[in-house]
């Protein structure tokens, strides 16, 4: 409609062309406007963080204290457009996009495994090397996983009802993923994939039944490939008691949860922690929460874990505003991931859980998990612009 139609037209005509804007124009729920700042506030957390936590190792692996500090803010910069750009696109799009990007993950994942294209550290190969950068595919088999599994639950709708229903074809997909990824070898972030999945049959309508029963199986499989390597036997046998074997199994644990002691309530001060004098291994990575519980305190724990809640609660809301199932399947699917990585994550810093070796979503230092994150961040803020005015629909469906 041009500016002339528009002066020309009756008011009644004018209200129905504003109504049907372009949904990226649209202004930000009170749900996105909690993500965005939830999520902002994490990622200004993560840069100072790494910064402290990682200077030590920075140094003396490369002479310079701000190595890994430049790099996650040039992925942070990266991540953010990655964000801007996918809250501008209409969530709806990706419906035909999940399967390329699908088959450009399992291409991803067969190819970390090839001797002489996987960058293998630490005894597993993960990383494909793009450039200057290291890239993972298993970050990327997150989204694919969920955006996938939206589409096949939309497509079948109530035709959810049976355990072949669910195999096929999503449960199919999602165990070749999940296998793939495992062979890696990632115990973690297969954990976190089947939480995806998981979570993506359960917004998407599948009987509690039915997924218990999946549940079930998978808990057994992965308890079967928990105790399948020696290492990971160890780091079962230590969760129980990290100090039966303060030295060998059980020393990241132990070094962990002296660091969070030694923090006490306000924490020994930003940058004066101790144990990111190559005490605690990963400080920057995985185990940053511990290097937070140590030099801002409880308070300062209680602070994250607050802005996790945030970010959980906004995800929670969009999807329950959600203007198709689509939306809302993906909306939930993205929460749980994030939320669930948080918790598994500050559950192993804590002792809580067994250690998996998995990120702090948008604070831990990782370019490949905090790209997919902030995409998948994108979608969840695209969504929030086109929730329908009004209370919520009592089935999203319609």
């Amino acid at each position: 409609m041009t500016v002339v139609q528009i002066a020309r037209a009756p008011v009644g005509a004018f209200t129905r062309w504003r109504a049907t804007r372009t949904p990226a124009r649209r202004a930000l729920s009170s749900g996105g406007l909690f993500l965005a700042v939830g999520t902002t506030i994490l990622l200004g957390v993560g840069l100072v963080m790494i910064l402290s936590a990682s200077w030590v190792s920075a140094y003396i692996s490369s002479g310079s204290s701000f190595v890994f500090f430049a790099r996650q803010a040039v992925w942070v910069l990266i991540g953010l457009a990655a964000m801007m750009v996918t809250s501008h696109v209409d969530y709806r799009r990706w419906r035909a996009l999940s399967y390329g990007l699908l088959a450009l993950t399992i291409a991803g994942l067969v190819l970390v495994l090839i001797p002489g294209i996987g960058v293998r550290v630490g005894g597993s190969s993960r990383w494909l090397v793009l450039g200057p950068m290291r890239f993972q595919p298993s970050e990327m088999a997150k989204l694919a996983l969920l955006l996938t599994g939206a589409d096949l639950c939309v497509r079948k709708g109530r035709r959810l009802r049976t355990y072949k229903d669910v195999l096929v074809p999503y449960g199919i997909i999602a165990g070749i993923v999940g296998a793939l990824v495992m062979a890696q070898p990632d115990l973690g972030t297969t954990i976190i994939l089947g939480g995806i999945t998981g979570a993506v049959l359960f917004v998407g309508g599948v009987r509690l039944r039915i997924l218990s029963g999946f549940g079930l199986t998978g808990l057994g499989a992965g308890a079967m490939l928990a105790m399948s390597a020696g290492y990971r036997r160890a780091r079962i046998a230590s969760f129980a008691d990290p100090f039966s074997d303060p030295l060998n199994a059980g020393y990241q644990a132990v070094q962990s949860q002296i660091a969070l002691g030694s923090g006490g309530l306000f924490g020994v001060g930003l940058g004066a922690g101790r144990q990111k004098w190559l005490y605690v291994p990963n400080a920057h990575t995985d185990f940053i929460f511990s290097i937070i519980g140590e030099e801002v305190g409880l308070i300062g724990t209680f602070g994250v874990i607050a802005l996790f809640v945030l970010v959980a609660y906004a995800g929670v809301r969009i999807a329950q505003r959600a203007p198709d199932a689509f939306g809302r399947i993906v909306a939930g699917g993205a929460t749980a991931w994030i939320a669930g990585q948080a918790v598994i994550n500050m559950g192993a810093v804590t002792g809580l859980m067994p250690i998996t070796g998995v990120p702090l979503p948008l604070v831990s230092f990782g370019g490949s998990s905090l790209l997919f994150t902030l995409i998948a961040i994108g979608i969840l803020l695209n969504i929030a612009r086109q929730e329908p005015p009004g209370p919520v629909p009592l089935d999203p469906r319609s």
